[in-house]
């Protein structure tokens, strides 16, 4: 048994140590916003946040998760950086099959909460994990920027 602390709940699981981390949040405890994509940790779409830092879910081990903060998609909106990461989505319209953004959203807010004001370059490397098969990687950026500005507003 493992005990894990998802979205600021206490949560036991009843899985082997080696169960990648992004199958107990599906599987076991129901989350089914963080998304697999391929499995390797090179695509983005499982991001979540083990205490602040944005992982790839499908490569990070439960035991790795053990008593550490696990936030997800479906948590993210609680914070205020969250909130104003996805008003800031919805307003400039990112998503298009909308596959990747669940991972995409945790990425930004992971970059927000390290960098108040990120620069292009800064939007890139937090961002280059991330694929987009649809292509809306101008639209990300301008969200990143939005939801920068919005951060000490109320949203």
């Amino acid at each position: 048994m493992t005990t894990l602390q998802i979205n600021g709940k206490s949560t036991t699981v009843d899985a082997p140590g080696d169960t990648p981390l992004l199958w107990v949040l599906r599987d076991h405890v129901g989350l089914t916003g963080t998304k697999f994509g391929c499995g390797m940790a090179l695509c983005g779409a499982c991001t979540v946040h083990l205490d602040g830092q944005a992982v790839r879910s499908c490569q990070t081990p439960l035991s790795a998760a053990a008593d550490k903060k696990v936030t997800t998609i479906e948590g993210v909106g609680a914070t205020r950086i969250g909130k104003a990461v996805q008003t800031a989505w919805l307003q400039v319209g990112v998503p298009q099959c909308g596959y990747c953004q669940a991972g995409q959203i945790m990425s930004a807010c992971a970059l927000l909460q390290s960098k108040s004001k990120p620069s292009d370059a800064d939007i890139e490397g937090a961002m280059s994990g991330n694929i987009c098969r649809c292509g809306t990687y101008t639209r990300i950026r301008t969200a990143i920027k939005r939801a920068a500005g919005m951060r000490e507003e109320s949203v």
